[in-house]
This record gives C-alpha cells, sequence and structure tokens, in this order.
C-alpha cells in the first residue's frame, strides 16, 4: 500500500511535471527558439522525470524491508546543464576581427593626432611668396582696428611709395612666412606682434643681392622700459633682426647667426611713433657678411620729400628723420648650413629672379616707351 502511495505521488509529481514541460513546449512555438533546441530541452526534462520516479521507487522498497536491514541512498543524478550561447568563432577569425579593429582606431587616432602636423609641414614645404605675404595680412586686417589704422598710414606714405618706385627692392612681410601654428613660439614674428606692440608685421624692402634692407613698423606703448620710451633690448633685437636679414641673401646657403653686434644709442626712441630700419651689406667674404645700418624716426607726410633713392630733403631739418640708434654687425654661416632645419624658408632663388625678370621687363617697356616718345619728337 505504501509503494503504491508513493508510486502514486511520485506519477502525479512526474505528471505535472510532464505537464508543465508540455506547456512550455506550446508557449515555445511563438518564441524565436529553434525547433532542435525546444526537442532538446523536452528531452532531458523527461529523463530528469524519469531518473527521479525511478530513485523513489527503490527507497521506498528499501524502506518497506525488515528492521536491520541496510538503507542504500542513491546520489540524485547529476544533469548535463543545458549551454545555449552561440558557438565560437574559429580561432583565425577573432584574430582577423581584432586586427581590423586595433588598426582602424589606431589610423583613426594618427589623423586626429597628424592634422595640425600636417598644415604646418604643408606650410614650411610650401611657403608663401612675398607678394602673397601682402595679401595674406590684407586679408586677417579688420577695418575697426587699431592695426588697420596703422597699416593704411604705413601704406599711403610718400617714403613707402618711392621705395615702390625702385625696381631693386622686393616688397613682403617676411613674418608671415612662419607657419602659424609656429608664430605664438616666435619673438619677432608672434610675441612682441600686437595691438599696443608691433601693431603690423613690419613691412620691408629687400634687395635680391642682399645689398640693402629698409623695413618700416610702429612701436606701441607696450614696449617701453621707462614710461614713454621704446626698451633698448626691443631697439637691438629689431637691428639684430634687420641686419641679418639684409645680408642674408648674399650668404650661400641664405643663412647665418650672429657673431657680434655692436649699438651706439643716440637718442631715446618713444613710444607710439613709426620707425624705420636701414641696413646695408658692407662686405662678405665666404660665410661672413658685415651689416651696418640705423634705426630713424618717420617723418610726417608733409614734412618734405624724398629722392629717388628715398633720402629725405626738405627746408626744415628738425622735421626730417632722426637718427635714434646705430648698429654694426657680423653674420656668419654655420659650415652645417646646408642640412639645418629652419622654421620658415627664406626666398628662393627661383622667387628672386622671377621677381627681378619681371622687375627689368617693366622697366625696359618704359625705356622703350620713353625713346619711341623721343623720336617721335625729333620727326616732328
Amino acid at each position: 500500500m505504501l509503494i503504491a502511495r508513493y508510486a502514486g505521488a511520485v506519477g502525479l509529481a512526474g505528471g505535472r511535471r510532464y505537464q508543465n514541460v508540455s506547456l512550455a513546449m506550446r508557449r515555445s512555438r511563438h518564441s524565436t527558439i529553434s525547433s532542435r533546441t525546444l526537442t532538446t530541452r523536452s528531452s532531458t526534462a523527461i529523463a530528469l522525470v524519469r531518473q527521479n520516479l525511478v530513485r523513489v521507487v527503490a527507497q521506498t522498497r528499501l524502506q518497506s524491508t525488515a528492521p536491520g536491514t541496510r538503507h542504500v541512498q542513491f546520489p540524485p543524478p547529476n544533469p548535463q546543464p543545458l549551454n545555449f550561447s552561440p558557438p565560437k568563432r574559429p580561432l583565425y577569425q577573432r584574430l582577423l576581427l581584432f586586427l581590423l579593429i586595433a588598426s582602424t582606431g589606431f589610423l583613426i587616432g594618427a589623423g586626429m593626432a597628424a592634422a595640425p602636423a600636417a598644415d604646418t609641414a604643408r606650410h614650411l614645404l610650401n611657403p608663401p611668396t612675398d607678394e602673397e605675404t601682402l595679401q595674406l595680412f590684407a586679408q586677417d586686417l579688420q577695418a575697426a582696428t587699431h592695426a588697420a589704422t596703422v597699416d593704411a598710414y604705413i601704406q599711403s606714405h610718400p617714403f613707402v611709395e618711392v621705395l615702390r618706385q625702385q625696381y631693386k627692392y622686393i616688397e613682403s612681410r617676411p613674418h608671415l612666412k612662419i607657419p602659424p601654428a609656429l608664430r605664438p613660439n616666435n619673438l619677432t614674428g608672434g610675441t612682441l606682434l600686437g595691438e599696443t606692440k608691433i601693431a603690423t608685421p613690419p613691412l620691408t624692402f629687400t634687395t635680391p643681392d642682399g645689398s640693402d634692407f629698409v623695413s618700416i613698423q610702429y612701436l606701441g606703448p607696450s614696449l617701453c622700459g621707462h614710461p614713454g620710451i621704446i626698451h633698448g633690448g626691443l631697439l637691438a633685437t629689431l637691428l639684430d633682426e634687420g641686419l641679418a636679414r639684409c645680408c642674408f641673401p648674399a650668404l650661400p646657403n641664405k643663412v647665418g647667426v650672429t657673431a657680434s653686434l655692436k649699438i651706439d644709442y643716440r637718442k631715446p626712441c618713444m613710444a607710439e611713433q613709426y620707425v624705420v630700419l636701414r641696413a646695408r651689406t658692407t662686405k662678405v667674404d665666404g660665410r661672413k657678411a658685415w651689416v651696418v645700418g640705423h634705426i630713424e624716426t618717420l617723418p610726417a607726410p608733409d614734412a618734405g620729400s624724398y629722392t629717388e633713392d628715398a633720402e629725405w630733403r626738405g627746408e626744415d631739418d628738425k622735421k626730417g628723420p632722426v637718427k635714434l640708434v646705430e648698429a654694426e654687425a657680423l653674420f656668419v654661416e654655420p659650415k652645417q648650413a646646408a642640412t639645418m632645419q629652419r622654421i620658415y624658408s627664406t626666398q628662393s632663388d627661383s622667387a628672386v629672379d622671377l621677381q627681378r625678370k619681371k622687375r627689368e621687363a617693366e622697366e625696359k617697356a618704359k625705356k622703350g616707351q620713353a625713346v619711341g616718345g623721343e623720336g617721335a619728337n625729333g620727326i616732328s
């Protein structure tokens, strides 16, 4: 009787489990699990029910024997765990996928990091020409700023107009050849430029053979040593760079370093005024060049006139230019100058030759017109 009860209880439990499994199977028809997975689950559940039923019946039979009979405990079944994880891909596929993702990330990161450097490298390899530097500053200039007023004054001054009429000079703003990313770390090309400093990049006139150099700049109030007086160290810096730019075209590799610089201060240089730097190369011997120069004030436009050589002439000498500081320097080209890295390119021979040929052609054309006019007048 006891065995029948246990068997009935186990059968009832097994029936309920079987009903639950059947109900789960019916519900799973509407899920995304495949038919093979459902069949495997159902077979596993039925096998578990059967194993439990056999174990209960065996234990019940042993318990119904005489007292003193040894009871044997059957260990519970250890069903295999159900594993529904997707199958792993082959090793070579996982390796290829990892390499693809790593390479893509590396290329994207390298491209983002190299974007600023690429622009700087492009600027170094292909620097703007002298004429383009003039246009670059005009494009960046805003009409309502102090720099625009200063630039308009310089551009319209009679002294600048006389310099432009001389074909031996090449007009440019050399500081704009420095790549924009490097200008903040350059003293004269970035640090000293500003509304209250050197208001505009100096406008320079250079001869292709390195014989003469002229530059015009405005010195603001933030460059003073004593209040209202420009610092003498700034004047020395301007002379050092101006005299160097004068002789560089005459050196074999068009670059050099300062070997000596002697400065004589004549008069104080007041702030908020226009000054002119003039330089002249006196001697060139191989890798050495000797240069003299000075800084003087720029007279008012109506103070007098200028000769063809851009020398001031007027009735009142007090209104003429005042020499503020004089200098003489020796520059030496390093032995490894041909392989030295430069922050910006000096004017190439091809650009100099191109501009020189252009101006010589214009000069010949003007002379031809003048000769033709005289001939026509003589015939008449």
